[in-house]
């Protein structure tokens, strides 16, 4: 071996025994703020009274994250299950998590050396008058290495923000999650209100044929007149005039759950024509403290995610000012004929450190700086708005819920009281002891009482859903992500 070589040799060992010592240097210093999750002060319990089935105390966790089994529908568990398979901003979600993993692994490339190896042919010829015009080739192949110590964290920071937004799309992922499940049980509990309405209305409309029957009988016979015939056809064609509206209402929901599922609407028409009552509401619903349920609610915790994404890009754009060390080298061999190529005349190599300082830029460095730490502050005022709107949502929806069970108990009775004046008013105009106005009047009420009776079953069912939705239950049972090492 020649001199020369070994002594190359002897060089490039040196800067290999360097690198180490950079990367060691440059793991000790990381430039902008060491992000910490903010601390949000929450009351110890709701300021809405927990009554008419509500009760303080940890949820169950698997219970919250499949609340719909608590109905014991087993339609409902089914369409559900279709929907997280089949739902497109699901599917679309589903993506956004792969592209925020795939990015993230692009910012992790730039701690480790790049490498490229090339090889090119090139044929000249010099001027004739000044080079005699000669032709000539050239033939080159070598490995070209690069490497950017990362002395000030830009880079780690740049991997801090990317590992920050997956976890936020994560997050995305797991809201889409709660809306679409009770999105699809919304829509089911609003279809099945409209069967029971739909029942209640052909049942009197049955009862109000029978009636009208029996009055034009009397009038025909002389024993009424026509103004009750035509109160009685008044009453019995309003009755019918609610059925159309009803069925499209019914058919509206249905292809709405379709659209859910992924499907085509029509395509769950035939599974869902069978009217079945509306599913029954737990005895008991276990509510958290707020702080449980703020920790829980995948809105929340993208938010949080966000800022912290935004908190380490103040890092990377103040990792602009200071500079830039880049190691690199080259080895290679160059000549003008193929058969020289691999041979030790032929050899070339180049190494050595760049260093890079930012010395005039008219202010743009410090201008991303503010505007990173102005994203930053944004990210916090949404974090806190999200966490207002949190209890809000939970505050509004406990009242509701309790007081539409207040409600529902009450059209119960108002319903059942209704029916019992409905028979009883029959008997008695048929055996002559009250008038047709009267009859009337109660057949009108009990129209009334039952159809407010299905719509408060369906919004307190309803209610239900959007007191699960709003505890953040129904992603934890979906949640199959790839997790990150550390995270949660």
């Amino acid at each position: 071996m020649a001199w020369k070589d070994r002594k190359w040799i002897r060089r490039a060992r040196a800067y290999l025994l360097a690198a180490p010592a950079l990367v060691l240097f440059a793991g000790c210093a990381a430039v902008g703020p060491d992000y910490t999750a903010p601390e949000t002060a929450a009351a110890p319990m709701w300021n809405a009274g927990l009554e008419e089935g509500l009760s303080p105390g940890r949820a169950n966790p698997e219970e919250l994250a499949q609340w719909w089994k608590s109905f014991h529908d087993p339609v409902l568990a089914a369409l559900i299950e279709r929907a997280v398979q089949g739902n497109l901003d699901l599917k679309e979600a589903s993506s956004r998590v792969r592209e925020a993993r795939a990015r993230r692994a692009a910012a992790g490339a730039g701690l480790f050396p790049t490498l490229d190896l090339s090889g090119s042919l090139q044929r000249s010829r010099g001027s004739g008058d000044s080079g005699g015009g000669s032709t000539r080739t050239l033939y080159s192949a070598g490995f070209d290495a690069s490497w950017e110590i990362d002395l000030f964290g830009g880079v780690r920071r740049s991997i801090e923000a990317s590992e920050a937004d997956l976890q936020a799309v994560r997050e995305e992922l797991n809201d889409t999650l709660v809306s679409l499940t009770a999105e699809v049980a919304l829509n089911y509990f609003e279809l099945r209100t409209f069967q029971a309405r739909l029942d209640a209305a052909e049942k009197n409309l049955v009862l109000q044929q029978e009636t009208y029957l029996l009055e034009e009988s009397l009038r025909k016979a002389g024993l009424s007149d026509e103004l009750s015939l035509q109160r009685a056809l008044t009453n019995l064609a309003g009755t019918r005039s609610r059925l159309p509206s009803l069925r499209a209402s019914a058919n509206e929901a249905k292809n709405r759950l379709a659209v859910l599922l992924g499907e085509q609407p029509g395509a769950v028409h035939g599974e869902l024509d069978e009217h079945r009552p509306i599913p029954v509401v737990p005895l008991d619903v276990s509510v958290d403290a707020p702080a449980d349920v703020l920790r829980r609610r995948p809105d929340i915790r993208r938010a949080e995610r966000e800022l912290a994404a935004q908190s380490a890009r103040v890092g990377v754009a103040k990792a602009d000012l200071y500079p830039r060390i880049s190691l690199g080298g080259s080895i290679g061999y160059s000549a003008l004929s193929s058969g020289d190529l691999i041979t030790a005349g032929s050899r070339t190599f180049g190494y050595g450190p760049r260093i890079t300082l930012p010395v005039f830029s008219a202010g743009s460095i410090r201008a991303n700086i503010e505007a990173r730490s102005a994203l930053q502050e944004q990210a916090l005022i949404r974090y806190e708005s999200s966490v207002l709107t949190a209890l809000e949502e939970v505050e509004n929806i406990l009242t509701a819920y309790g007081q539409e069970q207040m409600r529902l108990r009450s059209l119960r009775e108002a319903a059942d009281a209704a029916r019992e004046a409905a028979e009883l008013a029959e008997y008695q105009y048929r055996s002559g002891l009250i008038g047709f106005t009267t009859l009337l009047d109660a057949q009108r009420s009990l129209l009334s009482a039952q159809d407010e009776l299905a719509q408060s079953s369906g919004t307190a069912a309803s209610n239900l859903v959007r007191l699960y939705k709003a505890l953040g239950g129904g992603w934890q049972a979906y949640e199959t992500a790839e997790k990150s090492p550390g995270e949660e």
